[in-house]
């Protein structure tokens, strides 16, 4: 019975990151309906605070990740593949609470619509982070490693478009915007929006690694 307890275990990292993949997409959706309801003083209070409690949540997340890592002595991917993987995600989180939280600070007038554009798109790359993620348990089988690659190849195209949103919404901004407080303000939350698709696309850098190592 004691040899049997010392054998290597896997754990279940698949499991844990496809809770905090959940976390993520619901850390999204409410900051996308923070923004949309951004007039809303009550509605942008619960929204933020919902963002805040998936970041919480997904942060116990990491933290199991990182203990089951120094218990398992057989991981199913590589132990530097699942660690860069979990804080990875934990980045998207984090930057999406950095937004809401610089909104609350810097008490912007009104959300524009570059903003909820580069929100959108935001929300669209996690919501592809968390399928991504959700195939890693069965990328051994050839139909799920592409489809997994596929979805990588939509959050890089996904991060292009908020490239390109990101530079069109700074131009603008230079050209139009008078108050220079809002234009300080309104160009860090773009910068900090633009960066979660950055995030996301690491993410996807790295999953496409562990597909091409694994399947």
């Amino acid at each position: 019975m004691l040899f049997g307890k010392l054998l290597p275990r896997e754990g279940n990292f698949f499991e844990l990151f496809n809770q905090h993949g959940t976390h993520i997409v619901e850390g999204a959706r409410a900051f996308m309906l923070m923004i949309q309801n951004y007039a809303d003083l009550d509605q942008r209070e619960k929204y933020a605070n919902d963002v805040v409690n998936a970041e919480r949540s997904a942060d116990r997340v990491t933290a199991e990740v990182n203990r089951l890592l120094h218990k398992t002595f057989i991981t199913p991917i590589d132990r530097e593949q699942i660690h860069g993987l979990i804080n990875a995600m934990d980045d998207i989180l984090d930057l999406l609470q950095d937004a809401t939280e610089t909104m609350q600070l810097y008490d912007v007038r009104a959300m524009t619509d570059e903003v909820l554009r580069l929100g959108d798109l935001s929300a669209k790359c996690c919501e592809r982070v968390q399928h991504a993620v959700s195939l890693l348990a069965k990328i051994s089988q050839p139909a799920t490693a592409e489809a997994a690659i596929k979805t990588c190849e939509e959050i890089d195209k996904l991060e292009s478009d908020a490239d390109r949103v990101m530079r069109a919404a700074m131009s603008k901004l230079f050209r139009e915007e008078t108050d220079v407080r809002e234009l300080i303000k309104l160009k860090a939350i773009y910068e900090q929006l633009e960066s979660i698709s950055d995030r996301c696309e690491d993410v996807a850098n790295l999953i496409e690694g562990i597909v091409l190592e694994n399947s």
